[in-house]
């Protein structure tokens, strides 16, 4: 079709679009007059919505805490006159802010570099590269001359990665899409979405007193949404011996922790330093979404299962690093902690601890939980409870979203299956169930839909995140096509 051959056409203009775009560092920071996000967020839907303008689409921002770009709803006669309007919206719903970058990086995670036939940077996947995809899509089928009889809408949030309150606020001043999907997940269609909780496990540590070596600090991980991929504690001992004796335990760990045999900490690493009368030890693991932490290694969980080797004076401190390694540890379902539940449509429950903090008199731990769909927090909750009053610990629940699931032959499941296998000649895949919590839930009659075809990696949230060129201009195929089958 017309539109498609427009895709191509405009294949170096998606990148460099998508190369500015990821050059503006959208991590939510301090609130700045009309910029509730930070500047860096406010400045990436400042550039769309201007790149849309200057592309002939109709655009609006809301208050600063979202946006759009619409056209279409236009019913035409048989001459091509407009005849009527169309209030119905289609819509897709990306977002522009993304997580910290994180550390190691290869490339600038702000450079959009590319290389090897690739595009690298902080939101390429997650999901600037998919909006941009999604942008173009509009843009082929309106320069083609498509006219769609109902709205199609691309819908800016910008704080998906933290506590949706943008787009909370957008959906109180603008009439919700009445149907649509969300370029932010997998391939292919996605018909549910495990429930999400996110919530704080805390536990007084009280005055450390004696000899030996107390624990000073300890904080790691960036998002409760991301695998820890560092952590670092500091330690303090009246016997400079004793620091001795910690870093042969660091070599020793180094040499059995980063071996096939040990899976659970493989690509970990253990590093111990001298700053003045203490020595900090830093774990490194390695970083993935919060929803597939299988993908990564959990920095919090090696610098634990570490301290446990290490004889600490305070016996709440020694009970916190024995309570995290007999009931966490490695562990991805939740088992030992009491929720390791399933069920059919969607597997087992994901336990991820995202960050870990000491802060004062009691330590912080921020867990990231996606639960089956056939299920609610308050029994993930109760089902933890026996463990947590075990050790004496207070829980402060942070944000809480439900699951949601559509029937795997509703019409709209089915027109989106047929396009991913026209275009990807997959015919074996079935609509799936995923942990990650999507824009899917934001409003009605909306599902997950790309942008990661299955068998890639997923780099979101990792370090060195990228997008193919490729994979980026067949998303915005894909995308054309949905929009034309599902508003003509």
């Amino acid at each position: 079709m017309e539109y498609l051959k427009r895709i191509d056409e405009t294949k170096d203009e998606m990148i460099k679009t998508l190369q500015e775009l990821v050059s503006i560092k959208s991590v939510e920071d301090k609130p700045a007059p009309d910029a509730p996000f930070g500047k860096g967020v406010a400045e990436a839907l400042d550039y769309m919505l201007q790149k849309a303008e200057a592309e002939g689409f109709d655009a609006e921002n809301i208050d600063n805490y979202g946006g759009h770009i619409e056209f279409g709803g236009y019913t035409l006669d048989e001459e091509g006159q407009i005849v009527g309007t169309n209030e119905e919206v289609m819509g897709i719903i990306g977002h522009l802010d993304v997580v910290p970058e994180g550390t190691d990086w290869e490339y600038d995670p702000f450079g959009g570099i590319v290389a090897d036939g690739k595009i690298y940077g902080r939101g390429t996947v997650d999901n600037k590269g998919p909006v941009v995809a999604a942008f173009y899509a509009m843009k082929a089928l309106k320069d083609s001359g498509y006219v769609p009889e109902k709205k199609v809408r691309l819908i800016l949030g910008l704080d998906e990665e933290t506590n949706w309150k943008g787009m909370k606020h957008y959906l109180s001043k603008v009439k919700a899409p009445d149907f649509g999907f969300t370029p932010d997940a997998e391939y292919p269609a996605i018909h549910g979405e495990k429930g999400i909780m996110v919530f704080q496990l805390a536990k007084k540590i009280g005055k450390t007193t004696g000899k030996g070596i107390e624990l000073r600090s300890l904080k790691g991980g960036n998002a409760p949404n991301m695998v820890a991929d560092y952590a670092r504690a500091v330690i303090r001992a009246d016997k400079m011996e004793a620091y001795e004796k910690v870093k042969e335990l660091a070599a020793e760990y180094r040499n059995t922790s980063c071996t096939e045999e040990n899976q659970a900490a493989y690509g970990a690493k253990i590093n111990c330093k001298g700053i003045g009368k203490s020595l900090e030890i830093v774990a490194q693991g390695v970083s993935a979404h919060g929803a597939t932490p299988e993908n990564g290694v959990n920095a919090i969980s090696v610098l634990m299962d570490f301290l446990r080797k290490i004889d600490i004076i305070n016996d709440d401190v020694n009970e916190f690093v024995e309570f995290y390694n007999q009931h966490i540890g490695f562990e991805l379902d939740g088992k030992s902690m009491g929720c390791g539940f399933s069920d059919e449509p969607s597997g087992k429950l994901v336990f991820n601890v995202g960050q870990v903090e000491l802060e004062g008199e009691a330590v912080m731990l921020t867990v990231n939980i996606r639960y089956p769909v056939t299920l609610n927090d308050d029994k993930v909750y109760e089902a933890m409870m026996p463990v947590i009053n075990k050790y004496n610990m207070g829980i402060i629940k942070i944000k809480s979203q439900e699951p949601i699931y559509m029937p795997a032959d509703d019409p709209m499941i089915e027109t989106l299956m047929d396009i991913y296998r026209e275009h990807t000649g997959d015919r074996e895949k079935r609509p799936i169930v995923i942990g990650g919590g999507t824009y899917a839930r934001a409003a009605k009659n909306i599902v997950a839909f790309g942008s990661i075809f299955p068998g890639d990696p997923d780099p979101s949230h990792k370090k060195n995140e990228f997008i193919e060129i490729d994979k980026l201009v067949l998303n915005a195929k894909i995308f054309a096509d949905a929009i034309y089958r599902l508003t003509h």
